[in-house]
């Protein structure tokens, strides 16, 4: 194998495929990169089984061939390199030399056959989306995954495709994040992607209108940007009805600035998170919210001003989960709704009904 290629290039097709490569492995082979050099290309390969990345750059093939390479310290020499052409060629049956202007290295590399095979998806496009769009939905879901592994299934995002209306939903027992937008398919889909998975596509995505070609099949998803694929097992098992979960009716109804709720919110959570759980209390009356918190090093107390619908209530959150929701709202004016102190309260947008965020209370003694 010999190929040039562009230090830049190589360097973030890298850091594209480590994002699934994983030190966890009882498989050594996994901790490395797969490259192909073909056609003037060169495929890269970073895998953990369950989700695998592939990207594609350009590069002057002199001679085809496959190797792995390990992933990290691959990754930090071709980084500390000078910004210049790099040179790639075999030496023998299991090593390979790097040359780029006056520095070079040799590797010790592994075979390529003992690579695991990536599962070959027939690419019938069934969904696509602009990349920010989808970027912009995962970033508004994935916060509130569970991050306990006790119940497998809430530690992903559920896809669902219905009514031509796209959803992303994640929920963790204390919260629901709904992102919902309107789409040109008329496919129903209901799939559950880790969380661990979109994590790393957001990572990728760009902040452009270049569609992402998304391809379902029973046990897998597969999101193909052009040049760059990633494919990843589905979660098995059926996701919560959150429909069920959210109220249509309220007795409250909060208007209130963004911006302002937020920044209350952040100043009592750094008393609040002295105590044993984030608590921050809002006393809901006369078109004001009071904010405070306490913990043995002090109160703090905050009023935010708010157009108010309907009675008066105190309630208690966990700030964590409040500051969370606040912080990707996008409009300046947010609605909250609520029934009472014990009832879930219910964030949208003021104009466009594009999210529902639904938080639970903390349960104050004697309503103080």
């Amino acid at each position: 194998m010999k190929f040039f290629v562009e230090k830049s290039e190589l360097q973030e097709a890298i850091s594209k495929v480590q994002k699934a490569i994983t030190n966890k492995t009882t498989m050594p082979i996994l901790e490395g990169i797969l490259i192909k050099a073909e056609n003037n290309k060169l495929i890269l390969i970073g895998s953990n089984t369950e989700l695998t990345i592939e990207t594609k750059i350009n590069a002057d093939v002199i001679e085809d061939g496959s190797i792995v390479i390990e992933s990290k310290l691959f990754g930090e020499i071709i980084k500390k390199l000078p910004n210049s052409q790099i040179e790639i060629h075999s030496i023998d049956d299991n090593s390979i030399n790097i040359k780029c202007l006056k520095s070079t290295a040799t590797f010790i590399h592994m075979d390529a056959a003992d690579y695991p095979k990536t599962p070959q998806i027939n690419e019938n496009m069934i969904f696509s989306i602009p990349q920010k769009l989808l970027k912009n939905m995962i970033k508004g879901t994935i916060f509130a995954i569970a991050q306990d592994e006790t119940r497998p299934i809430l530690t992903g995002v559920l896809f669902q495709v219905k009514n031509k209306k796209l959803n992303l939903v994640a929920l963790d027992g204390y919260r629901v994040a709904v992102r919902t937008e309107n789409i040109d398919n008329d496919n129903v889909i209901n799939a559950v992607i880790p969380g661990k998975t979109l994590n790393e596509v957001a990572k990728i995505l760009e902040e452009s209108d270049e569609p992402v070609h998304i391809t379902f099949t029973p046990n897998h998803i597969l999101f193909n940007l052009g040049n760059t694929k990633v494919l990843s097992i589905l979660l098995k098992g059926e996701f919560i009805k959150y429909e069920s979960i959210i109220p249509n009716e309220y007795n409250l109804k909060a208007i209130v600035k963004k911006n302002e709720i937020l920044n209350s919110i952040e100043i009592a959570s750094l008393i609040g998170k002295e105590g044993s759980n984030n608590l921050v209390k809002l006393d809901i009356k006369d078109d004001t919210i009071i904010v405070t918190s306490n913990s043995q090093l002090g109160t703090v107390r905050e009023e935010v001003n708010i157009i108010l619908q309907g009675e008066s209530v105190k309630i208690a959150f966990n700030s964590k989960y409040l500051i969370d929701v606040f912080k990707i709202m996008e409009e300046e004016e947010i609605v909250m709704e609520f029934s009472s102190s014990i009832s879930p309260c219910v964030v949208k947008n003021k104009e466009n009904d594009n999210c529902t965020y639904l938080l639970l209370p903390v349960r104050l003694a004697n309503n103080n």
